[in-house]
């Protein structure tokens, strides 16, 4: 008899952290696929740039904090906290020589035979350096705060992630002082890209960057000395809030007085010019108390994700994806009345393919429907200027029973969210801020409508956020219903959050903290024990992430006693598929394309009896056991049926977008070979948009 494989030896997961720092290869990939489009590259490049500015901010800021704080546990794959750095450098060092060859080397020049140029300080004509120095004195030099560097001068505090150049100066000054070395910090006012006019542009398109104006015209700024170089500068900071949310009286006020410091907080990465002197760089490196591992250099500007910018300045269609209009889901078409077709019918909404309008439209209807007597939501992330939140304080006005549970901590729109709570409460809506300890990352919209005599219960559940900008750009599945124990369930949830009731008990819902995971692992078990029966078994999900250790060994478990896994794994996996005795019936995949795939979808097979659950939680642990998550069954059949196909056989399918992962934690890109080209999300965009 074969023994068991001990599922607790490190070798069998791949480190978390790491695991998300490859996404951002599969990203970049984008950027350098000649199939995309020419200004959609450049914008993938962009993205993966942003990304790991935030991978530094978050992931190796709390790696270095729980170093310092002697906090240094290895997770399930062994590895030290100090290993992980620096691996993480490794690796985050091709990510950047990956980065800057991708521009200078392919998109730099793509884009010039377009006639979109970006002009360095070697290239400006005689004509062209006379405007840029007549821009600089009128629009530049009249903004800016240089900084000399003395004892009376100490080293001024950087803003994270803001450009600056360290200028070196030579000659006197006049109160007679020596030369030294200058700070020019580049005010976030100014943009950090300037198009040329057409009378001195020799394409259609220019543009020089504020960085090279700043250092071609130091000499303006420090007059009476001698510039002898100028060298660009950027400091990345940490930006996780801690907030010991049991001993604040205020949690708003609280993250109000965090936010304040957050642009100042402990550095973690340095990035420079790569002509940058040592002694240079030993100042920098003395003043942020950095080392040479936290040091990169960039082989180009270090802005770079400012490129960005251009997209929407260059009006070229040909370089950029197609425009689509989402189509309105074909059961909203055929009354105007929201409540009449949720009332008879489950509504399924694929985003974006399908418009994020008729959510905003059930919102609206309810704040004008007289029969609406409350409305409860969550909003984790929903942007600027929402109709959601003008249909809620409509709502509020109108006297019925508006509650909202706002979760300030989501990363980077914590401040955004506390003005909307103000917002909010200001409009009389009841705003809860979730429970201490648990971020609220469910998705819920719940409405109370009285029908004759009876109260009926609608919802509209979502693997994504209330944010009708990312409803364009994420792939979501949302659900319309007004199914009686669904609805119960939903008001369950609401109750237990803002009034912090005791268990509750769910009947459709699967609910985390509570009934999430052990209902995924029953799940996961259940397939097992088919399999060890003799009985077909299968799983499949589509998840943006998977590190929960007891998820993946139940995985592992199942594999070894024969169920067929498949798992489409958008960002980090520490699962390692295709070990021998262990997960060789186990694959994973990643699909990276136009949209940010961000539905999770669960199914089992179950024995010719399938079910298919919907969620707002990834397979991690933070989303199964320490936040506030829900899993929502598709019951109508032939709902579950269109949401298996698209979201799972669809992206089982695809051979131009996938990625296959390796038990080495490396990803290859799955080979078209000889069938025929499949696209996910261009099948969708045919299918649904026509």
């Amino acid at each position: 008899m074969t023994q068991a494989p001990d599922l607790d030896q490190s070798d069998l997961y791949l480190n978390r952290e790491l695991a998300a720092l490859e996404f951002n290869f599969r990203v970049l990939a984008q950027a350098r696929d000649p199939r995309m489009p020419l200004l959609e590259r450049l914008r993938f490049l962009c993205i993966a740039n942003t990304n790991l500015d935030e991978y530094f901010e978050v992931r190796v800021a709390v790696l270095k904090q729980h170093l310092a704080f002697g906090d240094a546990r290895p997770g399930a794959d062994g590895l030290p906290p100090s290993e992980v750095l620096t691996r993480i450098r490794e690796r985050a060092l091709e990510l950047v020589r990956e980065q800057y060859m991708t521009w200078s080397d392919e998109l730099q020049p793509a884009l010039a035979e377009e006639g979109i140029r970006f002009l360095t300080r070697d290239k400006w004509t005689a004509k062209q350096k006379r405007w840029l120095q007549g821009y600089f004195q009128n629009e530049i030099l009249p903004v800016l705060s240089p900084l000399g560097l003395d004892p009376a001068h100490p080293f001024p505090r950087i803003l994270n992630k803001s450009l600056n150049i360290a200028v070196v100066l030579e000659g006197r000054d006049a109160f007679g002082h020596a030369g030294h070395m200058a700070l020019v910090r580049a005010p976030r006012s100014l943009p950090r890209l300037i198009r040329l006019p057409a009378q001195v542009s020799q394409s259609p398109y220019e543009f020089i960057f504020l960085a090279g104006l700043l250092q071609q015209f130091a000499d303006e700024m420090f007059p009476g000395f001698r510039v002898q170089g100028s060298y660009q500068f950027r400091v990345t900071r940490n930006s996780e809030l801690t907030i010991e949310e049991e001993e604040v009286e205020n949690l708003a006020n609280a993250l109000t007085e965090e936010l304040i410091g957050r642009g100042y907080a402990r550095p973690v990465r340095l990035e420079i010019a790569e002509n940058c002197p040592k002694a240079i760089t030993e100042l920098l490196m003395a003043n942020f108390e950095l080392n040479e591992a936290d040091v990169y250099r960039c082989a180009g500007p270090v802005n770079l994700n400012r490129v960005l910018a251009i997209y929407d300045q260059v009006d070229r269609p040909d370089l950029k994806f197609a425009k689509f209009t989402p189509r309105l889901a074909p059961a909203l078409l055929q009354t105007p009345g929201v409540f009449d077709v949720i009332g008879q019918r489950d509504v399924l909404l694929h985003h974006p393919y399908e418009s994020f309008q008729a959510v905003m439209e059930l919102l609206r209807q309810a704040a004008q429907d007289p029969d609406v007597l409350a409305i409860k939501q969550t909003l984790y992330r929903v942007g600027t200027d929402s109709p959601l939140v003008e249909s809620l304080v409509e709502a509020a006005r109108a006297g019925k029973d508006v509650t909202v549970v706002v979760e300030l901590r989501a990363r980077f729109d914590e401040e955004a969210n506390i003005r909307l709570a103000n917002r909010l409460q200001s409009a009389g809506v009841q705003v809860v801020y979730g429970v201490v300890g648990y971020k609220t990352h469910a998705k819920m919209l719940l409405i109370v409508r009285r029908e004759g005599r009876r109260l009926r219960r609608y919802v509209h559940l979502s693997t994504g956020n209330y944010h009708q900008l990312t409803s364009r750009l994420y792939t979501d599945i949302g659900l319309m219903t007004a199914h009686a124990e669904i609805g119960e369930d939903v008001h369950k949830v609401f109750q237990q959050m803002s009034g912090l009731g005791p268990m509750i008990k769910l009947k459709r819902l699967l609910h985390s903290p509570f009934t999430l995971h052990k209902g995924l692992m029953a799940k996961i078990e259940r397939e097992t024990a088919h399999a060890r029966a003799g009985r077909a078994a299968r799983i499949i999900a589509k998840i943006n992430a998977l590190n929960e250790p007891g998820v993946i060994q139940a995985l592992y478990r199942a594999s070894g006693a024969g169920v067929e896994i498949d798992l489409i794994v958008r960002g980090g996996c520490t699962l390692r598929p295709g070990l021998p005795g262990v997960s060789e019936r186990i694959r994973v995949r990643s699909v990276v394309g136009r949209f940010l795939e961000h539905s999770r979808v669960y199914w089992f097979a179950n024995d010719g009896a399938p079910e298919l659950y919907c969620a707002s939680a990834d397979w991690m642990e933070r989303n199964l056991l320490r936040r506030i998550e829900v899993g929502f069954p598709i019951l109508d059949p032939e709902l579950a049926a269109r949401v298996f196909e698209e979201t799972l056989v669809n992206y089982l399918a695809d051979n131009t977008q996938a990625w296959q992962l390796g038990s080495d934690g490396r990803y290859t890109r799955v080979a078209i070979g000889d069938t025929m080209p499949h696209s996910a999300q261009r099948t969708l965009l045919a299918k649904i948009c026509g």
